[in-house]
């Protein structure tokens, strides 16, 4: 297909698609953007840098060929704790067994099992629970021993096989949010420019302002993603919320580390939060994980994906389904379709009411005429509201109030087209001019002419600021008609 003949799906709610043997080639990658990708994740827990670097070719050609612009998110691996090698890759470990964790490797028996956390003595206390495997197996800490070991009684027995996962969700973990692993794989996000980068095991705002000073060091344009998945961060979510420029709720560790029941209200207050302080929020993890070896969802996962949505979700985000399943393209097509029917049918637009501009913000006066703005769009029924920005605040503030009109961005700063993608209903373009206000719009008017988005007799609301020259900001709000 070429980019003629193209044109991008406008669902507004996001999709995030993994990228993993499944669908790693030039013509796999492409097929998932035609079906409706906006986002595309490497996650750098596998996989070697020379792979990722194929794979950011293949999506920045298909963004060329195809004029659009799909985003790049690097997600690092963070702390992640495991056991070490199992001895035949099988333990079977019962109710009442004490087994002992240890910090030097070796192959783990019933007597002793590697985990690789040297810390593990120093932070859990006796009666601290430690789940494995994703919470199929728990013991407790029966002891804490003078040499660094830590025995440990099972509560929950099954098999342990090698490289789990260990959660500990009694336990502050004093591990850094950055490993030795994830600074390299940092460097490697800023030389190739990508989009996002996502940090695992957030816990608090100084694991953020480690990673931005690291950006901000490389003068790289990279926005960072908040990864929700641990109990502690959720005590300090305020401020992470303003500290990071996008929030991930990291479902998987989320509901080990807390009880289960607790997680879809968890959810929504996220949701909630990221859209009050114009944020965009992903939701992630097992949105539709049957569909990895089944053509069609499960009926839950199907009311999963339509209730994110629903809640105001920027983006919805798949692993395994696109990374390894059998079907990536078509789970993009499914999620989609669930997407555009409640967007189409059930879906609360226009929530101007409930995000009243504050006078307490310093940027008040941007925010009250982008709150306008929105009100206007509604009154109006326009047929399309125009934002213009530099550093993507008036974009996130604009789609916060979740417009039924579509939205447009033009901004002039190229790194925000592909990061926009991101951002719920958000279309962006590049656009680079500073002639007058009036001509300004016009030409953004024409644009949208171009492509499709306005006809003859359309109305479009556009805010933008002025005098040009002194890029103050969001100052106007101009309704127009399309000549």
């Amino acid at each position: 297909m070429s980019a003629s003949t193209y044109k991008q799906k406008h669902h507004k709610t996001k999709i995030v698609a993994t990228v993993g043997p499944a669908c790693e080639t030039y013509d796999q990658l492409k097929n998932l953007v035609i079906a409706g990708v906006n986002v595309f994740r490497l996650n750098f827990s596998h996989g070697s840098h020379e792979d990722k670097k194929k794979i950011i070719d293949n999506i920045r050609g298909i963004n060329k060929e195809l004029n659009c612009s799909v985003a790049i998110l690097g997600d690092l691996q963070g702390p992640k704790l495991r056991v070490g090698e199992i001895e035949n890759n099988r333990l079977d470990v019962k109710e009442g067994d004490i087994l002992t964790f240890t910090n030097t490797k070796c192959v783990g028996t019933i007597e002793k099992i590697y985990v690789s956390y040297p810390n593990l003595a120093g932070d859990v206390v006796v009666g601290n629970t430690i789940m494995i495997d994703d919470g199929k197996i728990e013991v407790l800490v029966h002891s804490v021993e003078a040499n660094g070991d830590v025995k440990v009684k099972v509560t929950l027995g099954g098999i342990i096989s090698s490289k789990k996962g260990i959660n500990l969700p009694d336990t502050k973990i004093s591990l850094p949010a950055l490993t030795e692993k994830d600074l390299e794989d940092a460097a490697f996000i800023i030389k190739e420019e990508l989009d996002w980068v996502a940090l695992s095991f957030v816990k608090r705002v100084a694991d953020i302002e480690m990673l931005r000073g690291i950006l901000n060091e490389h003068q790289s344009n990279a926005k960072i993603i908040a990864k929700i998945e641990m109990p502690e961060a959720l005590t300090n979510i305020r401020d992470i919320i303003i500290a990071s420029d996008a929030i991930m709720i990291a479902r998987g560790d989320l509901g080990v580390e807390l009880p289960v029941e607790k997680i879809p209200l968890i959810q929504k207050e996220l949701i909630r939060k990221c859209i009050h302080r114009a944020k965009p929020v992903i939701v992630a993890t097992q949105m539709m994980e049957s569909m990895i070896d089944r053509v069609k969802p499960n009926r839950s996962e199907i009311t999963d994906v339509a209730n994110a949505v629903i809640e105001g979700a920027d983006a919805v985000m798949l692993s395994g389904e696109t990374a390894t399943g059998q079907f990536p393209v078509l789970v993009i097509e499914t999620m989609r379709k669930i997407i555009s029917e409640v967007e189409e049918n059930g879906y609360k637009y226009n929530r101007s009411e409930d995000l009243k501009p504050q006078p307490h913000s310093p940027s008040f006066l941007s925010d009250a005429v982008c709150y306008n703005a929105s009100k206007l769009s509604e009154d109006s029924n326009a047929n399309a509201l125009v934002g213009m920005t530099q550093s993507g605040y008036t974009a996130f503030m604009l789609s916060s109030f979740r417009p039924q009109s579509p939205l447009f961005i033009f901004t002039k700063k190229k790194s925000l087209v592909n990061q926009l993608s991101l951002s719920w209903g958000v279309k962006a373009f590049y656009y680079d001019k500073e002639e007058s206000l009036d001509e300004i719009i016009k030409d953004q008017i024409q644009v949208l002419k171009a492509h499709g988005f306005v006809n003859t007799g359309d109305v479009v609301i556009n805010t933008g600021s002025t005098p040009i020259q002194l890029h103050l900001p969001t100052n106007i709000i101009k309704i127009n008609k399309v000549d």
